[in-house]
């Protein structure tokens, strides 16, 4: 029996048992002003900052935010060290990674993947309800990329951090019937 529940060329079928305990713990994206984009991650997001890192030496600052449930808030610690590690050991992670004096720096803006040369494209968040999610971006003024009445893909949104990176918004529940018309094509023909 295959270890992967998909087929595509590359996929390693043997796992190393070293790495069973391995956990994907983060994506970092570089910011501008951290007041504004903690601002969007915690308030439009709902994120909660676990640890912040400052390095005054090499003058950056490290700001680990997850989405954890109101009622998980009490499984984290209030102990520096263990909340360190909890941070460390956990999957899905977002690190916002500011450089001292970018703020002040008229000449510093991030490239977020999506324009020439394309690299990075999004992060993603599962929300219950899609609709009810882009009525309170819409009240909250938050920057669209794409709304879920744009283009092919009616099952998902895409909208903008103060950095100008890409999230996706989409309900769970909702992705297969958005899917079912578009799925089938060869990846070849990609």
């Amino acid at each position: 029996m295959s270890r992967h529940f998909e087929t595509a060329p590359g996929l390693c079928e043997a796992r190393d048992s070293e790495t069973n305990d391995y956990v994907f713990n983060q994506t970092m994206l570089r910011i501008k002003d951290p007041e504004r984009t903690l601002d969007f991650y915690s308030r439009v997001l709902g994120m909660t900052l676990v640890k912040k890192l400052p390095f005054p030496e090499m003058k950056f600052t490290l700001y680990f935010l997850a989405a954890i449930p109101q009622d998980e808030l009490s499984n984290w610690s209030s102990d520096d060290a263990t909340r360190l590690e909890q941070t460390f050991g956990r999957p899905a992670m977002l690190e916002l990674t500011y450089n001292w004096g970018d703020k002040e720096n008229d000449e510093v803006a991030y490239h977020n993947g999506n324009s020439e040369p394309k690299g990075f494209g999004h992060i993603g968040f599962a929300v219950p309800e899609l609709s009810q999610a882009c009525a309170r971006f819409d009240a909250l003024g938050v920057t669209y990329v794409k709304r879920p009445e744009d283009g092919k893909m009616n099952n998902l949104a895409f909208i903008q951090d103060p950095d100008g990176y890409w999230i996706e918004i989409f309900a769970p529940h909702g992705m297969q019937d958005g899917l079912d018309e578009h799925l089938g094509s060869d990846e070849s023909e990609v």
